[in-house]
């Protein structure tokens, strides 16, 4: 009860709500004006033409049985007149009563009642005693995949979303969505942004700068991380109150640029572990180049511990038998001077001159070949739009304009002598098309892509990219970087640093007991405690309670660990 008059309080509350009532109370005024005229001219009819005299009572209750159509028969004209004067009410009734009723009934009062019962249950704060929690200025592409990893990390979260319908449908999708304006002082006291661990403002970059100013009105201590879509709006962020302003289309061209196959002899560095390195590098033109794993002698010449290797978007686990062929990605983490020694392996590559081609002229297109060219790599850029070709200029040694699905402008552009592609474009559906129609064009190119939605990854893969970085998962990562408080992983899509504590299943086992590895696919580069931190554990490390396992892996990778092992310590 007390439910059902707070949301009718809530509906009454609403000026829409007041708009629909008075519209709907103005359209039984009229149908009552109706029917009681309808009643007045009953009586001068019966009196005039019939010769019957009736109540009022009669009148209006014969009114309301010709207008429903009940027509109960048991009060009838007899005259033409009177005849003439029944059709006209039944008519009149069939549309204002059967038709027209029905239709305000449900227009002005019943769809927005259960409107407002959906705004009624969306909260507009969070519990006071909630704290440490995430909060988030819109839904965007990454909020699915940031909240899944949220989740792992037992980290609440909250969206801030100001349509109730829309924040109904989050919920009902695992979103904690909160109703308010991004932009309003009141909405961040209700969401508690002094008990917050971090603020993620993920608008456009005007919303944003608004976004900041408002938040630091009313906590000046919670960290903000900003998404920049302009490079030059990173230092407008600092100024405005944001310790983390990441350029993501940036960073996103630079990442790709570091996967594309050029033959420069150098790995890349993916992310920071204390004084740990975690890298990745190409084998295609490197002595390593179909050969073995245990024929390399990267283990022995340089001191590092492969982790993994990337194939057509998977991370394999690491088998010596296994085979590099050009398109294989291994992965290792090790110091800062085993990560030279690999560099120097890594530099006995084909003196051929490689160029690149970028398809797209966008910020990350851009980006990419910015990158390119300080690798000092040949790079040619395509684009479609005409008025764009002096400014891609700066950034690579030949423009392009035409259609990237045109076989005839892919000519041109060189598709037939570079080495590799990258697809920058902001269109998913497009990148796939042009993944098909390169890789038919060329079956040993190198192909690397972009995506914006994380459920059209698989089918660039299966449309023949090499490698792919979505968006979203960049920017994820960036998040779960600044809350963890180390530094971006980006090893591939899907996989990612993963800090768990020790299950008590596994306490008093040595790591190489614990089958982590064996079954679960998840590689443990550290364990910490309050002891401190162990990098690079061996099999015969001991787990203990309290310890943390800081593992390398994928969320079903994860799913399994959880599955197999329970809960922590």
């Amino acid at each position: 009860m007390k439910f059902l008059v707070s949301q009718f309080s809530y509906f009454l509350s609403d000026q829409e709500a007041r708009r629909n009532l008075k519209a709907l109370r103005t359209y039984l005024s009229f149908l009552v004006a109706i029917m009681l005229l309808y009643t007045v001219l009953f009586h001068v009819l019966m009196e005039h033409f019939e010769g019957q005299q009736h109540s009022w009572l009669t009148g209006f209750y014969w009114t309301l049985t010709v207008m429903s159509t009940l027509g109960f028969g048991d009060i009838t004209f007899h005259s033409d007149v009177g005849r003439l004067f029944s059709i006209i009410v039944l008519i009149s009734g069939v549309v204002l009563l059967l038709i027209m009723l029905p239709f305000a009934f449900i227009r002005y009062f019943y769809a927005p009642w259960l409107e407002a019962q959906l705004r009624a249950r969306v909260p507009r704060e969070v519990p006071h005693s909630m704290s440490g929690h995430v909060i988030i200025a819109r839904q965007d592409a990454m909020t699915n995949n940031l909240v899944r990893k949220l989740k792992v990390a037992n980290i609440p979260h909250c969206i801030i979303e100001k349509d109730p319908l829309v924040a109904t449908e989050m919920r009902e999708n695992g979103l904690h969505a909160v109703v308010g304006n991004n932009d309003d002082v009141e909405t961040y006291h209700r969401l508690g942004v002094e008990r917050a661990r971090l603020l993620v403002a993920n608008a456009d970059d005007p919303t944003n700068t608004n976004i900041l100013l408002t938040v630091r009105s009313v906590c000046a201590d919670i960290p903000i991380l900003a998404v920049a879509e302009e490079e030059d709006s990173v230092d407008i962020f600092a100024l405005s109150g944001a310790e983390h302003p990441v350029p993501l289309k940036v960073r996103l061209g630079e990442h790709l640029a570091t996967r594309v196959s050029v033959g420069v002899g150098s790995a890349h560095e993916v992310g920071r572990y204390n004084d740990l390195r975690i890298v990745e590098f190409l084998v295609h033109d490197t002595q390593f180049e179909d050969r073995a794993l245990r024929e390399t002698g990267l283990r022995e010449k340089t001191g590092m511990n492969m982790i993994g290797i990337w194939e057509a978007g998977k991370l394999l686990p690491v088998r010596f038998d296994t085979n590099l062929s050009k398109t294989s990605v291994p992965v290792a983490i090790g110091t800062e001077a085993q990560v030279m020694k690999l560099n120097q392996m890594l530099r006995v590559a084909s003196p051929r001159q490689h160029e690149v081609l970028v398809i797209g002229g966008g910020k990350v297109g851009r980006c990419t070949a910015r990158a390119l060219k300080e690798r000092e790599v040949r790079v040619r850029l395509l684009d479609a739009d005409p008025s764009l070709e002096a400014a891609l200029k700066p950034y690579c040694d030949e423009v392009i304009i035409g259609n990237g699905a045109d076989r005839e402008t892919l000519e041109r552009a060189g598709i037939n002598e570079v080495s590799a592609v990258a697809l920058t474009t902001n269109d998913d559906a497009q990148n796939i098309h042009l993944a098909v129609y390169c890789r038919r064009l060329r079956n040993d190119l190198s192909i690397v892509s972009r995506m914006t939605l994380e459920r059209n990854i698989e089918a660039i893969y299966r449309a023949g990219a090499d490698y792919v970085l979505g968006y979203a998962s960049l920017g994820c990562e960036f998040v779960m970087a600044t809350l963890l408080g180390r530094e971006p992983v980006m090893v591939g899509e899907g996989a990612d640093l993963f800090t768990i504590d020790v299950p008590s299943s596994l306490v008093g086992n040595s790591l190489g007991e614990s089958g982590i590895g064996s079954q679960t696919g998840l590689v443990v580069i550290a364990v910490e405690s309050d002891r401190g931190n162990q990098t690079n554990p061996t099999r015969d490390f001991l787990l203990e309670a309290g310890q943390r396992l800081v593992m390398l892996g994928t969320e079903p990778q994860i799913a399994v660990f959880n599955e197999l092992f329970g809960r922590s310590a």
